[in-house]
């Protein structure tokens, strides 16, 4: 019996475009449920069952979007992550078996935009598909306030709104489009706590489901891309019970 579960709902709005997703998955049955899924709100969706199938289409083809799943025949999730990496920034949604947290943690270290735990509602997969998809656009097409918005600096750190890059000191950090989301906040209110709902606010709009878990997971992720110890941190300080702040090491 697949994972997924149906909760469709006659209010949900039908997509006016295409988005095309590849979903590389060996679960013949969960594939053909998001297809019948996804299709009638303006998805189209393709499917492989094997790792090397998904590196191959992933690579070859656009898609504005893949769905991943962690256990697959010829090769993990996690080496099709960092095959498809190596040549593409499409955003990527993994499924995990159980949801345990050290596979989300090793996604996100790879580069996936998101997580799912394999028994999910296809509510919540239709949320976090756009989730992802839409930061990717705002990645790719700074929206107009971005655009002349001044770099922060923090430190040793600079962070650049306008062409989405970060810095420490002369080495460009590798960030997901969240995780850059995440710290351009955080760096915006540099000094200033943000809770975890106002952190959600800042990454996707309100209607969509992200949970508070999800936000602590990527922390942690950006945490080590900036050499940060969470015991004694420099750059990001987590405000027990309410959020994180971002400090400056040099006044700390």
């Amino acid at each position: 019996m697949s994972a997924l579960k149906q909760s469709c709902s006659p209010g949900t709005p039908v997509l006016t475009g295409r988005t095309r997703v590849l979903v590389i998955d060996d679960d013949r049955e969960l594939c053909w449920l998001v297809r019948d899924y996804l299709e009638p709100l303006g998805y189209e969706v393709l499917a492989v069952h094997t790792g090397p199938e998904g590196v191959e289409r992933a690579t070859a083809e656009r898609f504005d979007a893949v769905i991943l799943d962690v256990m697959l025949p010829g090769l993990d999730g996690f080496e099709v992550l960092k095959r498809i990496r190596a040549k593409s920034d499409v955003p990527v949604l993994m499924l995990t078996a159980r949801g345990e947290e050290a596979d989300r943690i090793v996604g996100l270290e790879i580069g996936a935009d998101d997580y799912l735990p394999k028994t999910f509602s296809t509510r919540e997969l239709l949320a976090r598909l756009r989730a992802v998809t839409r930061r990717s656009a705002r990645r790719a097409a700074p929206v107009a306030e971005e655009d002349g918005e001044r770099e922060i600096v923090v430190g040793a750190l600079r962070v650049n709104p306008a062409t989405r890059q970060a810095v420490i000191g002369d080495k460009p950090l590798d960030l997901t489009t969240l995780e850059f989301e995440l710290l351009a906040c955080l760096a915006r209110s540099r000094g200033r706590v943000k809770t975890r709902e106002q952190l959600i606010e800042s990454l996707t709009d309100r209607h969509y489901d992200v949970f508070d878990r999800s936000v602590d997971v990527h922390i942690w992720s950006l945490r080590k891309k900036l050499g940060d110890d969470p015991k004694d941190p420099r750059y990001i300080r987590t405000v027990r019970a309410v959020g994180y702040m971002l400090i400056n090491p040099d006044a700390a």
